[in-house]
């Protein structure tokens, strides 16, 4: 009985160092761009540790401690700044401006995606146009809502501002959702006795829980992140948010306080990190579902 055996197929000595050279292409671009992306994280975090006299000294080398870590420079952060009053006035605002997006956007696309009627694709597509008028036009109207409210130096005036930010981009971020879940689903709930809007919360929302939740990382980012419109309309210490707070209270004519800056951009932005590698597929799920459709 003869026995098939495979040969062993013997590459070339020009195939091996092509694809050594490959290998080699391959991870050295990674590493740089490894480096590219970590190295402000790592310098953040060496500003924040450093003890003053080593992070002045220029004949220090900048990217080692000279000098043993300290907590100085976040002590004064939270004892000489309002900062954990900014970090509350951040969280409350951002809040109230996800609530605010997904209680318009979610009926609002809703209907826009699931009715028919005469101008419907139109409207759509109209407010997302919305989206993409540059803020600065929207500046002096914006600017009289908010005196017309009574909220001058208040930090609710951002949580009045940030929907007509956010609004528009996830309207239409979520009627891509909602033509995506298949017309039959929801007739079949209709004649099992359920009723549209009751179709729309047992069949629709739970099928686009990927789009919600995109909606709600947007506008709290979008929140968090906007730097004119809460300079302009907040300026007493404990209405600011935490980007605007970090930046006017630590700064000081030319003079910088930067192990306290860094300290608070670095313990802001840890939990933003990792609340985006929780969520990240679900986030990218998100952006691409609803534009593409």
């Amino acid at each position: 009985m003869a026995v098939l055996t495979q040969a062993r197929v013997q590459h070339s000595t020009a195939f091996r160092l092509r694809k050594l050279r490959g290998q080699v292409l391959f991870w050295f671009v990674l590493s740089l761009f490894i480096i590219f992306a970590c190295f402000p994280v790592y310098w953040m975090f060496l500003t924040t540790f450093k003890q003053v006299n080593d992070l002045y000294n220029l004949q220090n080398n900048p990217l080692l401690f000279q000098l043993a870590p300290t907590l100085d420079q976040v002590q004064y952060l939270f004892e000489r700044t309002n900062f954990s009053t900014w970090v509350l006035n951040t969280g409350e605002v951002g809040l109230a401006v996800v609530v605010i997006t997904v209680v318009i956007c979610v009926p609002a696309a809703y209907v826009l995606a699931r009715s028919q009627f005469p101008g419907s694709g139109s409207l759509g597509m109209g407010i997302f146009l919305t989206y993409l008028v540059p803020p600065t036009l929207l500046f002096l109207p914006l600017s009289q809502l908010v005196v017309g409210f009574g909220l001058v130096n208040d930090k609710w005036s951002l949580a009045l501002v940030y929907p007509t930010f956010t609004i528009p981009f996830c309207t239409w971020l979520l009627m891509g959702f909602f033509k995506n879940v298949p017309r039959e689903i929801t007739e079949a709930a209709r004649v099992d006795g359920c009723s549209r809007l009751g179709a729309m919360f047992r069949i629709v929302l739970p099928l686009s829980v990927p789009g919600i939740l995109t909606i709600c990382i947007f506008a709290f980012t979008l929140a968090m992140q906007e730097y004119v419109y809460a300079l302009t309309f907040v300026s007493s210490s404990d209405q600011k948010m935490i980007t605007l707070g970090v930046v006017t209270d630590l700064i000081r004519g030319d003079v910088f306080f930067w192990g306290s800056l860094m300290a608070g951009a670095l313990i802001v932005s840890i939990p933003v990190a990792i609340v985006y590698n929780l969520f990240m597929d679900t986030f990218v799920r998100g952006i691409t579902g609803g534009a593409l459709k």
